[in-house]
């Protein structure tokens, strides 16, 4: 085998052994979190798709906001925006309103099913934390959150 060539099992020459650790434990996590965001959008409704759920969570935590506010939040473009806002119209999930301050633009929000269904799933997900973190300490979780938290922000510049 030659070390450092991919697919030895060896890394490659000069690579930190903590960013290769960094990288496969986050590649796990991703696929896990992509699983996971799957059977919670569907928990919410059974014809939500899973990239749509994000954008709930984000109208349960900040509120209505305008179309174009989600995607720049989400990382979509507009056209991608209003294609799932319309379908969360159609689930009834969101609803949209005009924009007091600006007569052109249109406020998203969630509707009461919508807020009753997302706040249902999200309480049955932080049950499922605090049994997978059951044998840890608060202050380990408390650190893990912070810490994903600075990786978001540096991810985010």
């Amino acid at each position: 085998m030659d070390p450092g060539r991919p697919g030895t099992g060896t890394p490659p020459r000069g690579v930190d052994q903590e960013f290769l650790s960094l990288e496969r434990e986050l590649t796990v996590l991703l696929r896990r979190a992509r699983a996971s965001q799957g059977e919670m959008a569907r928990e919410v409704h059974p014809d939500l798709e899973s990239a749509a759920y994000g954008l709930l969570v984000r109208l349960e935590e900040c509120g209505r906001q305008r179309a174009t506010e989600l995607a720049a939040y989400i990382g979509i473009g507009k056209a991608t925006m209003s294609r799932q806002l319309r379908a969360l119209e159609h689930l009834g999930l969101v609803a949209r309103e005009p924009d007091p301050a600006d007569g052109r633009a249109w406020l998203v929000d969630l509707t009461e099913e919508g807020r009753t269904r997302v706040g249902r799933v999200r309480e049955a997900r932080r049950g499922r934390y605090v049994t997978q973190l059951s044998h840890w300490e608060r202050a380990e979780v408390a650190e893990l959150a912070r810490l994903l938290n600075q990786l978001n922000r540096g991810m985010a510049r």
